[in-house]
C-alpha cells in the first residue's frame, strides 16, 4: 500500500508538471522570441532615425558612426539611394531575427541578430523550469513517503492489534492516530477487545465456579454411592439412594444456576418463598459425615419455622460454601444460627478457629483471596449467589469468624419457635 500511495502521488505530480510545465515552456519560448524581435525592431527604428537625422544635417555617415548605435552582437546594413551599402558587424550565418525599416528618402535599414542567442535564452529558461520541476518531484516524493508512512503505519499497527485479538490477547490498546477513519477502526477493535476480554473472563470464571461448586455435591454423591455399595441392608440402601437422588437434584440445580449466571450475571434466578429449615437440614445431613471424619461437629440453633425469599438451590450453595470454608480453614464446632432482624432472615455461620487474618478482612470476598493455599473462589461465588437473589453475605466478625447470610423475609402464618441446638 505504501508503494501504491507513493506511485499515485508521484503520478499526479508528474501529470501536473507535464501540463503546466509544457504550457510554461511554450509561453516562455514565445515571450523570449517576441522580446528579441521587439529589441531588434527597436534598434532598427533607432538606427533609421540616426541615418535620417544625419542626412538632413548633411553629416557624414560611416560604419564607425553607425557602430556606436548598433549592439555589437548584431549585424546592420544601411542602404542609401545613390550610395554604397554600409554594413556594421558580422552577418549571422545561421537563422536570424530580422527587422527592416525604410526612411522618408528611401533609405533602408536592416538589423539582424542570430537566433542562437534566443535559443540559448530559451535553453536557460528550460533549465530553470526543469530544475523547479525536479525540485517539485523530489518534494512530492518526500511528502508522499511521509503521508504513506502516516497512513500505513497505523494500518500496520491495527493489523497487529487484530492479530493479537486472534491469538487470544484481548487487551485494548487505546491508541489513536489523528485520522478519523483509522480512529474509527481503532475504536471498533478496542470495543471488540473489551467484549472478547469479558467473554474470556466469563468463560474462565464459569469454569472455575463450576469446578468449585460441583466438587462438594459430587463428593457427597460419591460418599452415598459408596455407602450403597458396601451395605446389604435394603432399608439402608433405600435411604442412601433417596439421599443420593436428592443430591443429584441439587447437582442439577447447581449446573442450571451456573449456566444462568454465565448467560446473564444480572439474572436473579427464580426467587421464591421457601422453607429455610429444609435447606439447613439438608446441609447438616450432607456435611456431618465429613465433619465426623475430621473429628469435629456441625450444629444448628436459633429460630425455627423461618421462611425466606430466594432460590433454595442458591441458598444451599451459599451455606455449603460457608460450611466448607469452616471445615477447611476453621476449627472446633461449626455452628449455624438463625435469627430475624427487621424484615430480614439471617443465617450466621461461625466456628472456633483462629478466624480471618486482619489483612484479609476487607478483601475476603474477592476472587483469588484466601488465607491458605485454596482457590479463593468459594466466598466470592457465595456472595454473587446471595446478591443475585436480592440478599447479601457479610463478614460480621473476624475473630472468631462470623459470616452472615441476609435474606428477605415475608411474614408467615407458621408459628416461629426457638431452634434447639442439635
Amino acid at each position: 500500500m505504501r508503494r501504491r500511495l507513493i506511485n499515485s502521488t508521484l503520478a499526479v505530480v508528474l501529470v501536473v508538471i507535464a501540463v503546466f510545465g509544457l504550457s510554461l515552456v511554450i509561453v516562455e519560448t514565445r515571450t523570449i522570441s517576441n522580446s528579441a524581435q521587439e529589441s531588434v525592431d527597436s534598434e532598427a527604428l533607432r538606427l533609421i532615425s540616426v541615418v535620417e537625422s544625419r542626412l538632413l544635417g548633411e553629416e557624414r555617415i560611416s560604419p564607425d558612426v553607425l557602430a556606436e548605435q548598433v549592439d555589437p552582437r548584431r549585424y546592420a546594413r544601411v542602404e542609401i539611394p545613390g550610395r554604397s551599402p554600409i554594413e556594421v558587424g558580422d552577418r549571422p550565418a545561421d537563422s536570424v531575427i530580422r527587422s527592416t525599416e525604410t526612411g522618408e528618402r528611401g533609405e533602408k535599414v536592416t538589423v539582424e541578430e542570430s537566433r542562437s542567442a534566443v535559443t540559448r535564452e530559451v535553453g536557460r529558461t528550460l533549465l530553470i523550469i526543469g530544475a523547479v520541476a525536479l525540485l517539485a518531484i523530489v518534494s512530492a516524493v518526500l511528502l508522499a513517503v511521509r503521508q504513506a508512512n502516516r497512513l500505513t503505519s497505523p494500518l500496520t499497527d491495527l493489523a497487529e492489534t487484530a492479530e493479537r485479538l486472534g491469538s487470544g490477547d484481548p487487551r485494548p490498546r487505546h491508541k489513536r492516530y489523528g485520522v478519523a477513519e483509522l480512529d474509527r477502526v481503532a475504536d471498533v477493535l478496542d470495543a471488540s477487545a473489551e467484549r472478547i476480554a469479558r467473554m474470556l473472563t466469563a468463560e474462565r470464571r464459569l469454569a472455575a465456579d463450576a469446578s468449585h461448586q460441583l466438587r462438594t455435591p459430587l463428593t457427597a454423591l460419591s460418599m452415598r454411592i459408596e455407602e450403597i455399595s458396601v451395605t446389604d441392608d435394603p432399608d439402608t440402601v433405600k435411604e442412601e439412594a433417596s439421599i443420593a437422588l436428592t443430591q443429584v437434584e441439587r447437582l442439577t440445580d447447581v449446573v442450571e444456576r451456573l449456566l444462568t449466571n454465565a448467560r446473564d450475571a444480572r439474572t436473579g434466578g427464580s426467587a421464591v418463598l421457601f422453607d429455610l429449615d429444609e435447606v439447613i437440614k439438608q446441609q447438616l445431613e450432607e456435611w456431618r459425615p465429613a465433619y465426623r471424619s475430621a473429628g469435629r461437629a456441625v450444629v444448628c440453633s436459633g429460630k425455627q419455622g423461618l421462611q425466606a425469599v430466594g432460590t433454595p438451590g442458591a441458598v444451599a450453595q451459599v451455606l455449603a460454601a460457608l460450611i466448607e470454608n469452616s471445615l477447611m480453614h476453621g476449627g472446633g464446632t461449626v455452628a449455624l444460627r438463625t435469627r430475624v432482624t427487621g424484615n430480614q432472615v439471617v443465617v450466621e455461620v461461625t466456628d472456633e478457629g483462629p478466624g480471618v487474618p486482619a489483612d484479609l478482612g476487607a478483601r475476603i470476598f474477592e476472587r483469588t483471596i484466601s488465607g491458605r493455599n485454596s482457590t479463593g473462589i468459594g466466598l466470592a461465588v457465595a456472595r454473587d449467589l446471595a446478591e443475585a437473589d436480592g440478599g447479601r453475605l457479610e463478614l460480621l466478625q473476624q475473630q472468631p469468624p462470623v459470616f452472615a447470610l441476609f435474606l428477605s423475609r415475608i411474614a408467615q402464618p407458621r408459628k416461629e419457635t426457638d431452634r434447639p441446638v442439635r
